[in-house]
């Protein structure tokens, strides 16, 4: 990193820091998954902040982090092997106009999984416009193409979302009879306050990510976790749902917060995602709580 001043810097940072829910809303959708937008959004930060000139040498400095980050979800999506070719045909001539409400609407709604069906520079058009409300001229700043081949994208990426919610597929939920054990088993100790029982389980490599908090590795240090949830009773853990995948709903006061999202391999917990922190993300997150397991 440059020589940069001390105010430079801080101000980069809080910057950063107020930009994070909407590139968490952003990679959540390139990726098709909440957690997996939360680790790009970690990685495109550390590389902001190890870029970093100094602002009065970036033109447009969250265009320039969008840029980032959606370079990190492609990435991403190259290591899953999911991503499709980066290709724009030439936009049509009867292009509805590009701030139709209804488009909004549809793209809002739509689920993660359906964002997944577009190619990576259609998905990339679409949330950048009708869910974080950029202009044309800003999406084309970002994904470095010509304002022509964001509206072909975006035509075509919302032609495809139509389709997707006519369709209306209901996903069940992703969940084995296995994962349903073993998250059932992890809330109902949770909620008894029973933490030595869940420590037990802790892989010895177990990581723990606080999201926008801490970060923790290995048995000791993330069994220090379960402190922050044993001197309250103001809130109760469920077993739901989050976007298709198995999470643990978290109710405070009555009504869910966030969610938190336990992996597990060979039967020990090997890593925990908690979005405590960070509940920006249940405005967009679809959880749905398991009926057996709902707080009474």
């Amino acid at each position: 990193m440059r020589d940069i001043s001390a105010a430079n810097l801080e101000a980069f940072t809080g910057r950063l820091g107020t930009m994070r829910p909407k590139l968490h809303r952003y990679c959540a959708r390139m990726t098709g998954s909440f957690v997996d937008g939360e680790d790009v959004v970690q990685d495109a930060m550390i590389k902001a902040l190890e870029a970093f000139p100094g602002e009065a040498e970036i033109a447009n400095v969250e265009a320039w982090v969008f840029r980032i980050a959606h370079n990190c979800a492609l990435d991403l999506l190259r290591r899953r092997s999911r991503h499709e070719a980066w290709v724009v045909e030439a936009p049509a001539e009867d292009i509805a106009d590009p701030q139709a409400d209804t488009e909004h609407r549809v793209a809002t709604a739509a689920s993660l999984r359906a964002f997944m069906g577009l190619p990576a520079v259609q998905r990339a058009a679409v949330i950048l416009m009708d869910v974080l409300g950029y202009s044309l001229q800003e999406i084309a700043a970002v994904l470095e193409i010509t304002v022509p081949a964001v509206k072909a994208a975006l035509h075509r990426g919302r032609a495809q979302l139509r389709q997707s919610a006519a369709e209306d597929r209901p996903a069940g939920p992703a969940m084995s009879a296995a994962d349903l054990r073993q998250l059932t088993a992890y809330v109902e100790r949770f909620n008894a306050h029973d933490f030595d029982a869940i420590r037990a389980l802790l892989a010895e490599d177990v990581r723990l990510d606080l999201v926008g908090r801490a970060q923790s590795v290995g048995r000791e240090k993330v069994g220090r976790y379960f402190t922050n949830y044993d001197g309250r009773d103001d809130w109760r853990l469920a077993v739901g749902v989050v976007d298709g995948r198995p999470g643990v709903l978290v109710y405070d006061a009555g009504r869910v917060a966030y969610f938190a999202m336990v992996e597990w391999v060979a039967g020990r917990i090997a890593r925990i995602v908690d979005f405590r922190y960070a509940r920006y993300v249940m405005d967009d997150a679809e959880a749905v709580p398991l009926g057996q397991s709902m707080p009474g």
